[in-house]
């Protein structure tokens, strides 16, 4: 409170203002309090985030996901059981010639693969995470030796297809050639040769061992050989068994290969030794989960009595807190109402000093006019005497004349007297000066008429408070009212067509007042020019430009030109109120007033003002 009963004689403050300064006052007040709400805070959030790590540990394992990803691991190991048997059925049917039918269940492989990923990622598994990878890896390796095995095999199977067609074709090509060829016995021996490659190709399909396949190859060249010098078809049907059965040599030895390699496939030792890890994982994470909730427990207990110490604290400070504001809020109203009264016996002050040197320089407007006046009237004043005398003398001709016998000698005389009397006249142009004298007079009352009759339209004396108002009057009036500061200047007039406003006149002619005086005295010497503009700003605003090519005003004081009390003005020249009253006469009207300026070159001050002030505007 004291701080601010020694600022009340400084400077007046605004409500604004009021409020940065309490603001500032409860911040200091407040500053020993500060430091322990922010450890407090510290402490609270240590407190807490301790309790979300022991809730989210104390968390139980999700059942539902954990029984999804043993059914993912349960049917993987299924569709690997039944590969391996349907492979084994296709190595039994293939043997005998028949098709394969290996069924191919490997489409549901990627999407249980991908649902274990994603099972992993949202359950936080590392035994998922790192048995994965492996696991999809073993299921690529065997599902592409399940595609070779499919080709092998298929190869094969058409091959003894094809053996065991051929065995009944043979026989009738032998029996069709038996009257064209002598040879019988050479016939006898291709049938023969035919039938043994046959069975040992049957065999070796089998049991592809390698003695059954030199078998295969020594009843294969006996065929070759004992097909020599046969007729055409018998040859072609010897060459296609030739042909087929170097297909089952070829494919067979691959198509045991790949049976070798998928039989020591490890994909289903791999998912039994994940299942159990994860199972084991599932276990330990229970057992942990059961020891962090009995943590839980605990730590929600202490933090239950805790928090309850704090309420009963906090509510013991909250009441002295409580008055401690309240008391301050007296204060604080206390100390608002004498600103605002010191503010408005300064704003009065401000005001009754702008007045005061509007009335001197109207004062000295009207002195020259009036000196017009003056002289003439002094003048008429001088010439009456000499009318007189002529009227006088007229007046005694005429009763000369107007009686029955005039004396001639002093008729004559009279006469000669008014005619020497209207020559002197004649002479000394009485009568054109006195015209003159009163063309003057009236001149200079027409001056000081039209001073009153603008200073009547700047103060708005005769018109309500707020009204429509085209700025253009308003910048005319101010202009003529500041003439006594304006004669060494040359005035640039640039009014646009605008429309009228609704504002306070009087308080919008103070501040066009303030702004061209102000420019008046920032010009220093002479050949300076006062720009005042006017224009449409957009829709709902008009703007007025107030520009001066003067000293301009330094950056590092531009922000405080509109700061009370502030000036740049020797002391006892200037109060530092005026843009302050501006500022806030504009504000008041919802408009807006802003500056810019340039050392050496000028400054130039824009006021946007709307059509029509919004509700909250306070014109009063």
């Amino acid at each position: 409170m004291i701080l601010i009963n020694n600022l009340l004689p400084q400077k007046s403050w605004n409500a604004a203002t009021l409020k940065t300064q309490g603001t500032a006052l409860l911040q200091r007040a407040r500053a020993d309090g500060n430091a322990r709400l922010a450890l407090f805070v510290i402490g609270a959030i240590a407190l807490v985030s301790l309790l979300g790590f022991i809730y989210l540990k104390s968390q139980g394992v999700d059942y539902r996901q954990q029984s999804e990803v043993l059914g993912y691991l349960r049917e993987l190991k299924e569709i690997d059981a039944r590969w391996d048997l349907e492979v084994l059925r296709a190595r039994v049917e293939g043997a005998s010639g028949k098709a394969p039918t290996v069924a191919d269940r490997g489409t549901r492989v990627p999407d249980l693969l991908r649902r274990l990923k994603t099972a992993a990622a949202e359950i936080d598994s590392p035994v998922l995470q790192q048995g994965l990878p492996v696991l999809v890896k073993a299921f690529e390796q065997k599902t592409e030796l399940l595609n070779r095995y499919r080709a092998a095999g298929a190869t094969v199977t058409q091959a003894l297809g094809r053996m065991v067609a051929f065995d009944t074709e043979i026989a009738g090509l032998v029996r069709g050639a038996w009257q064209s060829v002598p040879q019988r016995e050479r016939l006898v021996a291709v049938e023969s040769t035919s039938a043994l490659l046959f069975a040992h190709v049957m065999r070796y399909a089998a049991d592809p061992t390698d003695t059954e396949r030199k078998n295969v190859e020594m009843f294969a060249a006996d065929l070759r050989k004992a097909g020599g010098g046969m007729p055409a078809s018998l040859g072609a049907g010897l060459a296609r068994i030739d042909e087929t059965v170097q297909q089952i040599l070829g494919a067979k030895p691959v198509e045991d290969e790949l049976f070798q390699k998928i039989a020591i496939a490890s994909t289903g030792p791999r998912i039994d030794s994940l299942t159990d890890a994860f199972s084991a994982e599932t276990a330990d994470t229970q057992i942990d989960s059961e020891r962090y909730r009995i943590y839980l427990i605990a730590y929600a207990g202490a933090l239950l009595i805790l928090t309850g110490w704090l309420l009963s604290r906090l509510a013991v400070s909250y009441r002295l807190l409580e008055s401690r504001v309240q008391e301050r809020t007296r204060e604080l109203s206390t100390a608002l109402h004498q600103l605002k009264e010191s503010e408005s016996q300064l704003i009065q002050t401000e005001k009754m000093s702008s007045l005061g040197q509007m009335v001197a320089g109207i004062a000295h407007e009207i002195n020259t006019p009036l000196a017009y006046v003056k002289n003439s009237l002094g003048s008429v004043a001088g010439k009456l005497p000499e009318v007189k005398q002529l009227i006088v003398e007229t007046n005694k001709l005429l009763k000369l004349m107007e009686s029955g016998e005039p004396d001639p000698d002093r008729l004559q005389a009279k006469f000669l007297s008014v005619r020497e009397l209207i020559h002197h006249f004649a002479e000394q142009q009485a009568l054109a000066e006195l015209g003159q004298l009163a063309t003057d007079g009236l001149y200079g009352i027409n001056q000081i008429s039209e001073i009153v009759l603008n200073l009547k339209n700047f103060s708005r004396l005769d018109r309500s408070k707020v009204s429509s108002f085209n700025l253009n009057e308003g910048l005319e009036s101010s202009l003529l009212l500041a003439k006594h500061e304006l004669k060494h200047l040359k005035i640039n007039r640039q009014f646009g067509e605008i429309p009228a406003i609704t504002c306070s006149p009087s308080q919008l002619n103070q501040v066009f007042l303030n702004l061209i005086n102000n420019a008046a005295q920032a010009i220093e010497s002479g050949g300076g020019e006062l720009t005042l503009k006017t224009r449409v700003e957009d829709a709902q605003h008009v703007a007025v430009e107030i520009s001066d090519n003067g000293k301009g005003i330094p950056p590092e004081i531009m922000s405080k030109i509109f700061d009370p009390f502030f000036t740049t003005k020797a002391v006892g020249k200037g109060t530092g109120l005026g843009l302050s009253i501006s500022y806030k006469i504009i504000e008041q009207h919802g408009g807006k007033i802003s500056v810019n300026s340039v050392v050496g070159k000028g400054t130039t001050f824009t006021i946007v003002l709307p059509l029509v002030p919004p509700v909250t505007a306070e014109l009063e």
